[in-house]
């Protein structure tokens, strides 16, 4: 099957790659949108798309995907879920909402790349597909959010919706692994 993964997170894409390549999958990802002309060569069964994709919406993705792509299933992968951006991933043509961390067997359902009767194979890797933990999530985001302030402590804690010696603690401590 050929997959489309469009993240802006490379460890996500490197790592969903990777996965995806070792079942046998073509997978082609992208952190950046590429032109629409490399998009239609590629002809994808499956497209995941990260719901915050750099500074864009990838919900702004959806109803082009869907238009060249109209069999292909289409995943919104997201760790900022709501009822609202839900309902409009799906009213613009996606397939299925997910939030991350995700279990591997439930993306690949969501894919459509196995079905719910699919028995996988003992030795394959736990069914968790935490891509990252839970604190790694929020290191990522913490850190990405203290970037785009200019490593501004106050105005990152604010945004965060925390007290800003929380996020020193936060920081202060080494990542998570």
């Amino acid at each position: 099957m050929k997959l489309l993964l469009l993240d802006d997170d490379e460890l996500l894409l490197k790592t969903m790659q990777r996965r995806f390549s070792q079942l046998g999958h073509q997978v082609w990802s992208f952190s950046r949108l590429p032109a629409w002309p490399e998009l239609r060569v590629i002809e994808p069964d499956g497209c995941l798309v990260d719901l915050r994709f750099g500074s864009d919406s990838g919900l702004q993705l959806l109803e082009p995907l869907r238009r060249e792509f109209p069999h292909a299933k289409i995943v919104v992968l997201t760790g900022y879920a709501s009822i609202a951006t839900a309902v409009q991933a799906v009213k613009l043509g996606a397939d299925d909402y997910l939030t991350k961390p995700v279990d591997f067997s439930l993306l690949q359902l969501a894919l459509g790349l196995v079905d719910d009767h699919t028995p996988e194979p003992a030795e394959q890797e736990s069914d968790e597909f935490n891509l990252l933990s839970t604190d790694q999530i929020e290191w990522e985001h913490i850190q990405r959010v203290l970037a785009e302030q200019q490593g501004n402590i106050s105005m990152t804690a604010k945004l965060l919706g925390m007290h800003r010696r929380t996020l020193q603690r936060k920081l202060a401590k080494h990542r998570p692994s």
